[in-house]
C-alpha cells in the first residue's frame, strides 16, 4: 500500500529518534538532483529502477521523491507491485520540501 506524506510530516518523521529512518529514494534526473539535492536521499532515476531494485529492502520504509510527486508516484506503484512492503509518496515532491520545509533547497 502507498501512503502519501507531507514535507512536514517526513520532517517530522526524520526528527524522531524513535521510530526507524525511512530510505529516501529520489527518482529525479541527475541534473535535477545536483541543481536542488535531497540531503541523505538514495538516487536512483526513475528510468533506472527495475535493473536496480536489488539495491533496495522490500522490507524498509521507503519515500518516494521528484520534483512534484507524479514521478515519484509512479516508481512507489511499481515498488508496491512489486511486494515492497511500507511505500511512501513525498506529495508536492522537492518542490513541497523547498516551500514548507528548506528554503535553501532551490526550486525550478
Amino acid at each position: 500500500m502507498i501512503a502519501h506524506i507531507s514535507a512536514t510530516q517526513l520532517r517530522d518523521r526524520l526528527a524522531d529518534a524513535s521510530a526507524p529512518p525511512p530510505l529516501l529514494l529520489d527518482v529525479r534526473r541527475a541534473d535535477e538532483v545536483a541543481f536542488a539535492p535531497f540531503k541523505g536521499a538514495l538516487h536512483i532515476p526513475m528510468n533506472e529502477i527495475p535493473a536496480r531494485m536489488g539495491e533496495l529492502d522490500p522490507a524498509t520504509p521507503i519515500v518516494a521523491i521528484c520534483h512534484s510527486g507524479v514521478r515519484s508516484m509512479q516508481v512507489a506503484r511499481f515498488l508496491d507491485a512489486q511486494g515492497f512492503a511500507e511505500l511512501f509518496n513525498l506529495t508536492g515532491g522537492i518542490d513541497a520540501w523547498s516551500v514548507e520545509v528548506d528554503p535553501s533547497v532551490p526550486r525550478y
